[in-house]
């Protein structure tokens, strides 16, 4: 059996978009998709004041939820394989374990129990990093139904070899074109007046990544065309920028300066908080 795609259920809108979005991805890659909701139930001795009736409720809104979220799938995808679950327990941990045998998870940015000034919530923040398959977490109302443009942000070592592998397949199903991305941050020098900024240099580093980098992916994927491009700027504002209007922006979970027992490196960390479209974090 095909290894399913997960996606995380609230009712929420960000949920909602991240179900269209999981949604679309199936039927491009010919997976089935699994619909999740974690019912969280504190234990009984943690509440000061049990409310009668509660667990039947949460339980019944669960229930609710998948079945809004098929129905969304449905429409979009009338012969889509779906299946909905609905599990009891911490929602982040729920969602992981479902992921031990899936190919990707799926979450929206920001579920019910967020404040409404958060950008990232703590499930869609606290899974990236955590698990071997891709995290795309989705935004509501930020992705253009034509969007095709996958951007995959690239550097020097052997760590972005997974996140260029899962770009590259986006934008071969999308049909689309992909920007490999190198943010460039220049030194502490040049505030003082000491350092000018060489073209050359710029030139010269995206000739080494178009080379050496992005010229066997090119190979498998002879059909993508693929663009690398260097940016002076720090690599977060440079893929944000880069990727307003990107229908998925890529991101290893570490970078090349990230200290081992890190989960999640802070370019990834930043990108999940700053992008306005569709973030995969790709574990490297």
């Amino acid at each position: 059996m095909a290894e399913p795609i997960i996606v995380g259920v609230d009712g929420s809108p960000a949920a909602t978009a991240a179900v269209a979005w999981a949604a679309d991805d199936a039927a491009r890659k010919g997976k089935p998709l699994r619909l999740v909701h974690a019912v969280h139930r504190p234990p009984y001795g943690s509440r000061p004041y049990p409310i009668p009736g509660l667990d039947d409720a949460l339980s019944r809104a669960g229930g609710q939820f998948l079945r809004e979220a098929e129905e969304i799938v449905r429409e979009r995808h009338p012969l889509l394989d779906v299946s909905a679950r609905l599990l009891e327990g911490a929602p982040a941990r729920m969602l992981l374990r479902e992921a031990e045998g899936a190919s990707e998870l799926v979450v929206g940015s920001r579920g019910r129990g967020g404040f409404a000034g958060m950008l990232l919530g703590s499930v869609s923040g606290g899974l990236p990093g955590h698990t071997a398959v891709p995290v795309v977490v989705v935004r509501p109302g930020r992705t253009a139904a034509d969007a095709t443009e996958v951007v995959v942000g690239v550097d020097e070592s052997e760590g972005c070899e997974p996140a260029l592998g899962y770009a590259f397949e986006q934008a071969l199903l999308r049909r689309g074109r992909l920007r490999a991305v190198y943010g460039w941050r220049p030194p502490p020098e040049i505030y003082t007046g000491y350092f000018v900024y060489d073209p050359e240099e710029a030139r010269q580093l995206r000739q080494v990544l178009d080379v050496g980098r992005i010229a066997a992916w090119r190979a498998r994927f002879p059909e993508v065309r693929a663009e690398v491009e260097v940016v002076c700027d720090h690599p977060v504002s440079a893929l944000v920028d880069v990727a307003a209007s990107a229908a998925v922006l890529v991101v290893g979970s570490r970078g090349r300066s990230g200290i081992a027992a890190m989960v999640l490196g802070s370019v990834s960390r930043g990108v999940l908080h700053h992008a306005h479209c569709p973030v995969a974090v790709v574990s490297s």
